[in-house]
């Protein structure tokens, strides 16, 4: 159900040198997100620290919980409890997390989940730059659930992508996850906190099932525990009412094919990809994040030369908008994908296009610069 935006604790204002992981905290407030449950972890705390004194103020709740295991269910029990909810983690936290992020899939939970990401695996560099959380933040847990996911480039985006995925999350009913690095997260940049967007709150229809729905939407009403509806919420196989049927076929194939329609009914309206100059483009710099941001100098740089060069940003990156750049790409020869991971966005490329897909990966730690995409531009072209 979407509203008027009332939810904002503060006055549109251009702030100067804003952080990332600030703006984030910011557009959670502002899109009505009043409970946050989190552990410090590097290169997200500064989130948590400013959720820990913004948040009472706006009227929410924060708590420092014991561990990310326990941040991501106490987040699932406050969105129960009627209350939009978050938490920010990094890399080894959000491997805790894969199991609550699962069950809140498979509950129809809405929460949103923010992954500042750092070089990893494991432990890694816990203060340096990757994007290696990609394919995690799908198929982290087991089985087959489908979150959204996003990818911001700037600190505005900081702002804006976090308002928009509390609204996804509370009108899909599913978990939402911010898939920023840690450049963005603790760049620093003028933005504005503005108040034009709408809230959605999710639907509620007092004595209908929880989890069945004859809508179109695929999304059944969510009601509170207080509010007088007969509540089971289990991990198990359930029925449209919440009761256990572990053992029947058609109920397990009816629950996991609804909670992936849910999202494709939506999906015109999730699906952000970002593209400039693709009519003529022999060869496309296909990037996300804080990479896509050098990408789009060396292109410039590149078409100044006239080299028929385009650029491609998918800010959606779960649901995977395969469809749509297969569209986009269906007259391009070569596409070059600059990553700070071994190449998991190339693997999704590949699978639709026809395109050659040439990949630069870089897991040193560090941003890749604007100067070696345009030396991998020169060799291409």
């Amino acid at each position: 159900m979407k509203e008027k935006n009332t939810e904002s604790q503060m006055e549109p204002q251009r702030v100067r040198y804003l952080m990332g992981n600030i703006a984030c905290a910011e557009g959670a407030i502002s899109a009505g997100c009043r409970f946050y449950a989190g552990y410090p972890i590097t290169p997200s705390s500064e989130l948590m620290e400013h959720m820990s004194v913004k948040l009472p103020a706006a009227g929410g709740t924060f708590i420092q919980m014991e561990d990310e295991i326990a941040s991501i269910c106490a987040v699932i029990g406050a969105s129960w409890a009627g209350v939009k909810a978050m938490t920010a983690t990094s890399g080894p936290g959000f491997s805790l997390m894969m199991e609550g992020l699962g069950y809140a899939a498979w509950t129809e939970t809405p929460c949103v989940i923010v992954d500042i990401q750092r070089a990893g695996p494991c432990t890694g560099q816990a203060t340096k730059v990757g994007s290696g959380d990609i394919m995690q933040a799908h198929y982290g847990s087991h089985g087959d659930y489908m979150p959204v996911v996003l990818s911001p480039w700037s600190v505005q985006e900081m702002y804006d992508l976090t308002i928009k995925l509390f609204n996804f999350s509370e009108m899909l009913r599913v978990p939402a996850i911010l898939m920023a690095d840690e450049a963005v997260g603790h760049l620093r940049e003028n933005v504005v906190l503005h108040s034009e967007f709408e809230i959605v709150n999710r639907k509620k229809k007092k004595g209908f099932p929880p989890f069945g729905t004859d809508e179109l939407d695929f999304v059944p009403p969510m009601p509170s525990f207080g509010e007088g509806e007969k509540l089971l919420v289990t991990g198990s196989t359930h029925d449209e009412k919440g009761i256990r049927r572990v053992d029947d076929p058609v109920a397990h194939s009816a629950l996991v094919e609804r909670i992936h329609k849910k999202v494709e009914y939506k999906r015109k309206e999730i699906i952000d990809i970002r593209h400039e100059w693709l009519e003529d483009a022999e060869l496309v710099v296909a990037a996300y994040g804080f990479t896509a941001r050098a990408a789009i100098a060396a292109v410039k740089i590149a078409r100044a030369k006239g080299k028929k060069v385009g650029f491609l940003r998918p800010v959606t990156l779960w649901p995977f908008p395969d469809r749509e750049i297969e569209n986009l790409l269906k007259n391009v020869r070569r596409v070059l994908i600059p990553e700070m991971n071994m190449g998991q966005v190339a693997l999704l490329l590949r699978a639709c296009t026809d395109a050659e897909v040439v990949q630069y990966n870089q897991v040193n730690g560090k941003t890749i610069e604007l100067e070696t995409i345009e030396r991998e531009i020169e060799r291409l072209v």
